[in-house]
């Protein structure tokens, strides 16, 4: 557990930093993008440029008569399956998925869906990516503008981007010491997981979505436990886990290991420790 450089920030105990961490630079932060995404997604709403519950086909060139709506994507109900069709599980397996692959598999989407809209729930990296395409065109531009727009800006929010800068990047590393290169997430899964933030600024938002609510309810995004609302990431070489309790109890955990079962496993730990 202590292997591998280690990110801990809590409300109840002090900045926990293992093994040259650092929660001033920026790290992966995988699919803790969703619910930002989710966020951006009941904002829109807010503002009257979308309804949860609109079709799909009002925004995307998809198949009439899917079923399929927003609030399906946000919630993993629609029936999509957990990776986009034809990925390559090679070193940097989302380089390829970019706008027009996205676009040809929106075009045969009725024949993608693995149930029907709302009946189970399936985790689903590419119904995330459908989703942010479909906040882009209702939003009229693209999504981590909207995203700036309408969270990190109404959050006062910084350090949070899809492409930081490389001298402010903290990656695990390889054989010699070597930094090991990041996956490429900036193309149509970006909305899914390509996020980095510093640990400060995860911190901050989980603060301010979970138990300050500064933007209202928590988005459908958040995976919730009883009353724990949480969520994780992990993305080749990054893992992380964040939640909050209702009396107030928060934590987010980072580490460079891509191995999410013992971030979450610390995360719940240390939030549910009496």
């Amino acid at each position: 557990m202590a292997s591998v450089p280690l990110c801990v920030l809590s409300e109840s105990a002090p900045l926990r930093i293992e093994n040259g961490h650092d929660p001033r630079l920026f790290v992966q932060i995988g699919s803790l993008t969703k619910p930002l995404t989710g966020t951006l997604l009941v904002s829109l709403a807010a503002e009257g440029a979308l309804a949860l519950d609109d079709p799909l086909e009002r925004f995307l060139p998809v198949p009439p008569g899917t079923g399929i709506t927003l609030r399906h994507l946000a919630e993993h109900t629609s029936g999509l399956p957990r990776l986009p069709p034809g990925l390559r599980r090679f070193r940097d397996p989302y380089a390829p998925f970019d706008a027009p692959a996205l676009d040809s598999l929106l075009r045969r989407l009725d024949s993608l869906t693995t149930a029907r809209p709302g009946e189970r729930e399936e985790y689903s990296n590419f119904g995330y990516a459908v989703l942010g395409s479909a906040l882009a065109v209702a939003g009229g531009a693209p999504y981590e503008e909207l995203l700036g727009r309408y969270v990190l800006d109404a959050l006062s929010i910084a350090d949070v981007t899809s492409s930081p800068p490389h001298d402010r990047r903290l990656v695990a590393r390889g054989l010699f010491g070597r930094p090991v290169t990041p996956w490429t997430m900036t193309g149509a899964i970006l909305p899914a997981g390509g996020l980095w933030a510093t640990s400060h600024a995860t911190a901050r938002l989980v603060t301010s979505l979970l138990v300050e609510r500064r933007l209202g309810d928590p988005a459908p995004s958040w995976q919730r436990a009883g009353g724990l609302l949480w969520h994780n990431g992990a993305t080749k070489d990054a893992s992380v886990f964040a939640g909050a309790l209702p009396d107030g109890r928060w934590v987010v955990v980072h580490r460079l290991s891509g191995d999410a079962e013992t971030t979450d496993k610390i995360g719940v730990e240390l939030l549910t420790a009496s």
